[in-house]
């Protein structure tokens, strides 16, 4: 089944948030209805990136690698550019 990688970024503070789904529609609502714990506070947000993946698990260990960068600089590229090179 595929998944999506994706980078939202909050229209109140400018911060990203990164996660993984298998449908990037319900979760982009979901983050924008509250029904989030961790980005309920930082809402509205917009979907600012999104990568297709072959699986929910190549998904996710995509951004968990993302996350453990600690970097803004990586996301604002992969944001500008709209590419995720995977040899970051």
């Amino acid at each position: 089944m595929a998944a999506y990688l994706y980078i939202l970024k909050s229209l109140k503070n400018n911060r990203y948030y990164i996660g993984a789904t298998v449908n990037l529609e319900e979760r982009l609502l979901e983050h924008n209805s509250g029904k989030s714990k961790y980005t309920n506070l930082t809402r509205p947000f917009t979907l600012v990136f999104s990568k297709e993946f072959k699986s929910y698990k190549e998904a996710k260990q995509i951004e968990y690698r993302l996350k453990s960068f600690k970097s803004r600089g990586i996301i604002d590229k992969i944001v500008s550019t709209q590419r995720l090179k995977l040899g970051l």
